[in-house]
């Protein structure tokens, strides 16, 4: 599998980040087979949070023994120093590890959090303090929603995140406002050396009243040359990887596009982009 160097981090992750939402609920020996198919596919990067779920407590059995593998991202929604700073420790005494590689301010939607979160005696405070006692190496910013990446642009003028964590499909990118500010944001964290993260690459469309038949809040693409297409898209663009589908069932389809990843020429892009109105955006 293709590996990128995320940011000056200067680690060489592999473009199928893996994307524990999937272990919300599950049994450890289903999260077992999953594990097995992720080392398979030679995934050397993980992406948890405490908010997911059943995550922690099932990779924690792997990283006490596979913890040199892989590169380790772990998030805390929580606002303040002291709540964050304690939802911190009892990540690494759940995943059985000594330390992260990357600790970040989880799902930051607006300016307002992103205030409170990087504003005095906010979680940003904790993430610092646990940088210099050794706890985390580097330090990022997640977010969801269609203004995650004007977000993030102001993020960046505030502080020096060492990666972002964002949204990126082409059927949001039918969206001209979120296009743009993607786009930017993406040439900030270029010129800054910042590592990018990418999610909800193969969603298709909201629930609605469907029957959710996946471990996903959002309805995603679930054959294998859509997903090819929609993972073909996100890896075309200036990122370091992808975070795999929030479900297990997906999964070896997720890693067998990010194998397979083809760049898209920029004409095949736009293709793509005008076939969006046949699906609906994730996002209000």
């Amino acid at each position: 599998m293709e590996k990128r160097r995320f940011g000056r981090t200067g680690h060489m992750s592999t473009v199928a980040i893996f994307g524990s939402a999937a272990f919300w609920e599950i049994a450890q020996a289903e999260a077992d087979a999953a594990m097995e198919q992720v080392i398979s596919a030679g995934v050397n990067h993980i992406d948890v949070a405490p908010s997911y779920g059943q995550a922690e407590e099932r990779l924690g059995p792997w990283l006490a023994r596979e913890r040199d593998r892989f590169f380790l991202g772990c998030k805390t929604m929580e606002r303040t120093r002291e709540s964050a700073a304690a939802e911190l420790r009892r990540s690494l005494e759940r995943l059985q590890v000594d330390a992260f590689d990357l600790y970040q301010i989880h799902a930051v939607t607006s300016i307002g959090e992103l205030d409170q979160a990087t504003g005095p005696g906010g979680a940003l405070e904790a993430i610092l303090d646990a940088r210099e006692e050794g706890l985390t190496r580097f330090v990022g910013i997640t977010g969801h929603g269609v203004d995650a990446p004007a977000v993030f642009l102001e993020a960046l003028r505030r502080f020096d995140f060492d990666s972002v964590l964002f949204p990126l499909n082409f059927v949001e990118y039918a969206n001209p406002v979120y296009r743009r500010n993607a786009d930017e944001l993406l040439r900030q964290c270029r010129a800054r050396d910042v590592g990018v993260m990418v999610i909800k690459a193969i969603a298709k469309q909201p629930w609605g009243d469907r029957p959710k038949r996946y471990n996903t809040w959002y309805e995603p693409f679930d054959d294998a040359a859509h997903i090819q297409q929609a993972v073909n898209f996100a890896l075309s663009q200036d990122v370091t990887g992808l975070c795999t589908v929030g479900d297990v069932t997906l999964l070896p389809l997720s890693l067998e596009a990010c194998e397979r990843f083809t760049p898209l020429s920029a004409a095949q892009q736009e293709t793509l982009i005008a076939t969006a109105d046949q699906y609906e955006t994730i996002f209000d």
